[in-house]
């Protein structure tokens, strides 16, 4: 029987991915996803559908899915087709929210997925927005009052109350240097979890020995930090992860192996060439009145997009650029082939996107799949465009990019009309994936603007896409996430990279089954078996 897992904060399903995809010697799921919660309406489709991929067996998807990636039918479609794989989904993939449905029906729903099962595994990550050094940036520090500083108690009450063998909680950097009233979060969740019953007496919950997944003696809270480029994720992604064992468990889990640095043009540079999309073009501004004071309205002009228009632009742009290069007495060796389609939502392909020798080949690829999903551009601001094209040619001849100073160096018109533009505060407002390296952490923001996210390509002169995303994140070619692409990128962005969480299921598996062995070794000792 396979292992049950509980997923809270789920999310669109990275952690239930990797753990998912952990299969024994006869192919069959080490891991069975019992419950994914999730409250947003978006992801929590994008978790309905995978759960129901989940009902077949690993790589036996219906013939039927292809048919919907490539948009030749409904998913409702899909769904009639399967009722029976359908309603298991249904009941695997939860929209409620933790915090607000009331906690009788969450335990209600637990309790019925877990039976009188023992070993079990509790995954998640609590919202970590109110912890993220960005959010505290914005709202000036951390406050009792933000519901969502409290919401791993949530978590913290399941453990409590159903009390798994193995709990994995998952969230941001941050979260190590938080204060509240004076009070580091992260010893106070970390005594929390050892703790759970002396936060909910009622519970009589067991305590839990906290674990790291990267070093077996740890000295500082930074010992729970997992970097993930350390691992084979192509993407520095810094994330505090912890492992909870329940106290009765005499046994240490292993910890994360390393592994050789995956580079972001590996696994992105083998996909389809795609041009950004025009979309506005920067007017004008001024300063008016807004009621209490003043604030600076810009005016835009809206523009249709087609290729014709498009290039013309940005060989404009390149013919300024290279010019003020060659003023500042830098060669720039730029031939571009500007690629004509802005990409779709199904891209049919002839050829691999990624090599057969890549080490994560048979990870992302799918040999059914003949064609790219999620693969369409953005469309941009026209300013904004000279940007992202000096900004690329930039990091390919300096090989980092530019900062605020830098844009003024090579043309006033490149500084964007923010008044704070160089107060330092925007040194990184536009920033280029580097194409040797592994990509910067890929967040949520990337679903309001790409200016983080910039492809290194100057000829296709534009963001990421949602599957360059999602490659960098670990998603395989085949996940589809549901909703606008402004929601796919949130989903995406928000997500446990599945490659990590796969590594870490592992870790998982086999100290589970050591205690099972040990269990049974108990049994015959003891003439019960």
């Amino acid at each position: 029987m396979p292992f049950s897992v509980i997923d809270l904060f789920a999310g669109p399903g990275g952690l239930a991915e990797g753990f998912s995809s952990l299969v024994d010697e006869n192919n069959q799921r080490v891991f069975k996803i019992r419950l994914s919660i999730e409250k947003d309406a978006h992801a929590h489709q994008t978790l309905t559908l995978r759960s129901f991929l989940r009902q077949f067996p690993k790589g036996e998807f219906p013939e039927e899915y292809y048919l919907f990636l490539k948009e030749k039918t409904d998913i409702r479609d899909l769904y009639k087709q399967y009722p029976a794989e359908y309603h298991e989904a249904s009941r695997e993939a939860w929209q409620a929210t933790l915090g607000q449905t009331p906690e009788k029906e969450i335990d209600g729903r637990i309790s019925e997925c877990i039976g009188n099962e023992k070993n079990w595994v509790l995954i998640g990550g609590p919202p970590c927005q109110a912890y993220s050094m960005a959010g505290r940036s914005r709202v000036g520090g951390i406050f009792e009052e933000d519901h969502r500083v409290h919401l791993y108690k949530e978590y913290l009450r399941i453990i409590a109350r159903h009390q798994p063998s193995v709990f994995v909680m998952e969230n941001v950097k941050g979260l190590l240097s938080a204060e509240l009233n004076g009070e580091k979060i992260f010893s106070k969740i970390i005594e929390d979890l050892r703790r759970p019953g002396h936060v909910f007496p009622g519970s009589e919950s067991q305590d839990y020995r906290i674990y790291s997944l990267v070093t077996h003696d740890i000295r500082s809270d930074s010992d729970y930090l997992i970097k993930s480029e350390m691992y084979g994720i192509p993407q520095k992604r810094h994330r505090v992860i912890l492992l909870g064992v329940r106290g009765d468990i005499d046994m240490s889990p292993d910890i994360l192996r390393t592994k050789r640095k995956t580079d972001l043009k590996s696994v992105i540079g083998g996909l389809p060439p795609v041009r950004s999309g025009l979309y506005r073009e920067f007017v004008s501004s001024e300063i008016v009145p807004d009621g209490t004071g003043f604030k600076k309205k810009r005016v835009y002009k809206n523009l249709t997009d087609s290729y014709a228009d498009w290039s013309e632009r940005v060989l404009k742009y390149t013919g300024e650029l290279v010019s003020s290069f060659e003023k500042q007495k830098v060669d720039v060796d730029f031939n571009p082939v500007y690629p004509q389609s802005t990409g779709e939502e199904y891209l049919k392909i002839s050829t691999d996107t990624i090599s057969p020798a890549h080490p994560h080949y048979n990870w992302y690829h799918d040999s059914r799949l003949d064609g790219v999903v999620h693969h369409s551009s953005r469309g941009h601001l026209t300013q904004d465009l000279k940007r992202y094209l000096f900004a690329s040619l930039y990091t390919r001849i300096f090989h980092k990019f530019p900062r605020m100073a830098d844009y003024r160096k090579f043309g006033e018109d490149l500084l964007p009309d923010h008044e704070n533009a160089e107060s330092g505060k925007f040194n990184d407002r536009f920033r280029v994936q580097v194409p040797d390296e592994p990509a910067t952490t890929v967040t949520s923001h990337i679903s309001k603007d790409g200016h983080y996210f910039i492809h290194y390509d100057p000829g296709q002169c534009r963001s990421l896409t949602v599957r360059e995303a999602a490659r960098i994140q670990t998603f395989p070619d085949n996940y589809f996430f549901c909703g606008s692409r402004t929601q796919q990128f949130h989903q995406v962005g928000n997500a446990v990279p599945p490659m990590l969480a796969g590594q870490i299921s592992v870790i998982v598996s086999d100290l589970l089954n050591r205690i099972n062995a040990n269990h049974q070794l108990e049994l015959w000792t003891t003439g019960e078996n």
